[in-house]
């Protein structure tokens, strides 16, 4: 289906940036302080891979389903109900909290969240096509991904003031407001939408659909399979120990402040928006053969994290280093996804596209919480500078078999012009 042509920031295309920066920002300030709060109580890093990696599981089981249900449903509905949801979840952990187990009573919010999280995206980046014009669209996901890197940017900076200054229950209720805000905005949305009936029940149903778009990726275009490994394996090597280590090096091996940890994983916020912005403004001049240097730049980054922990290096220059390395590794990230993101919505047929962006981020996600679970025992039983050197190789190698995917993708691709 082809946009209507006019400005990108159209009623609808702007009522969902808006719904997505109120939404997104709640989930940024309690994804970073409830593993936080785990990691202070229990003081285990072994303990919090394990629940941030129990929490990433529901995502990737959920992001088809949201796929499913953003090719059959009304995106605007699916998004209303998963944001009105978010916020009962909270609202009852907030109420728990004190009267529960922890460690239980957050490995379930986290999964919940996360889960909820997983089936929304599909959602958001299926409408993408239908709001914006196609040659548009690389800056219509650039201005998405610069709004969750926004988000990422104030939650995790207003997260860590809060939470050193007051603790978990404001930021539970700032978190509970913003998703019932989210949804209620998302009510005024009106995006294109084909009722398709579903033939039996509900999980024949979905098992059809992905199959449908398992057959179209695998005949229609291949290299999609090899650019989904391709970033498994760099989830599963980099992104893991990142998501795991940089906590852990912050809080316990430099010994800084909650605040301080806000700061870095802001500065990982304001390096998404500014690789989203470069990528707005250079659009189609980006080229996708130039991925696996990308994602080699990106494995240098965790070299120098590791570096700014070696013993003898000073814990607040090691702070500097490990925040600006945060810094960067996000500007090269958000320039990679942003071109893949467009690369595969022009490639996909509007009928399959939720499904097949549910079904790639699904697999090149499913290697993370193996990831988490992994670095969470290595960082307690190991030095975090060997394990970041370790995991900078392996992403290094990584990088460099990826280069010829990379290139056939663009090949493939044509000129998005």
């Amino acid at each position: 289906m082809k946009a209507t042509q006019g400005p990108l920031f159209r009623r609808d295309f702007t009522l969902v940036v808006v719904g997505q920066i109120v939404s997104l920002f709640g989930s940024a300030i309690l994804r970073f302080a409830l593993p936080l709060y785990l990691l202070r109580q229990t003081g285990s890093p072994a303990l919090f891979g394990a629940v941030g990696a129990a929490a990433f599981i529901p995502a990737v089981l959920c992001a088809p389903i949201g796929g499913v249900a953003a090719d059959r449903v009304n995106k605007r509905n699916v998004m209303v109900l998963l944001d009105f949801s978010t916020a009962g979840l909270i609202l009852l952990f907030t109420l728990l909290l004190g009267r529960a187990p922890l460690v239980p009573l957050a490995a379930v919010c986290l999964m919940l969240l996360y889960g909820a999280a997983g089936a929304y995206q599909p959602a958001v980046q299926a409408s993408i096509p239908l709001l914006a014009d196609p040659e548009r669209l690389t800056s219509a996901n650039a201005v998405i991904n610069m709004v969750d890197t926004l988000a990422a940017l104030l939650g995790p900076v207003i997260g860590g003031a809060l939470f050193g200054a007051f603790g978990l229950r404001p930021i539970l209720w700032v978190g509970t407001v913003c998703f019932f805000l989210s949804a209620v905005m998302e009510l005024f949305i009106h995006i294109p939408h084909s009722s398709r009936a579903a033939a039996g029940g509900v999980l024949s149903t979905v098992r059809r659909d992905l199959g449908e778009s398992w057959r179209f990726v695998r005949r229609e275009r291949p290299v999609f399979l090899s650019v989904m490994l391709v970033l498994a394996l760099f989830n599963l090597v980099l992104s893991a120990a990142l998501v795991v280590g940089i906590p852990v090096a912050v809080i316990q091996t430099l010994g800084m402040s909650d605040s301080r940890l806000g700061v870095t994983q802001g500065a990982m916020g304001l390096g998404g928006l500014f690789g989203g912005a470069v990528t707005a403004l250079l659009g189609a001049r980006l080229r996708l053969r130039r991925g696996g240097v990308v994602l080699l730049a990106a494995s240098l980054t965790a070299a120098g994290i590791g570096a700014a922990l070696l013993p003898g290096v000073p814990p607040a220059l090691g702070w500097w280093v490990v925040t600006a390395m945060s810094f960067a590794v996000m500007v090269l990230s958000t320039l990679l996804v942003v071109v893949l993101s467009a690369a595969v919505q022009r490639g996909t047929p509007p009928a399959l596209l939720g499904k097949v962006m549910a079904f790639v981020m699904a697999v090149t996600n499913c290697a993370s919480p193996l990831g988490q679970a992994v670095y969470g025992a290595l960082f307690e039983n190991c030095p975090a500078w060997a394990v970041l050197a370790g995991a900078a190789v392996a992403a290094a190698l990584t990088a460099a078999w990826s280069r010829r995917v990379f290139s056939a993708l663009e090949a493939e691709a044509g000129d998005p012009a």
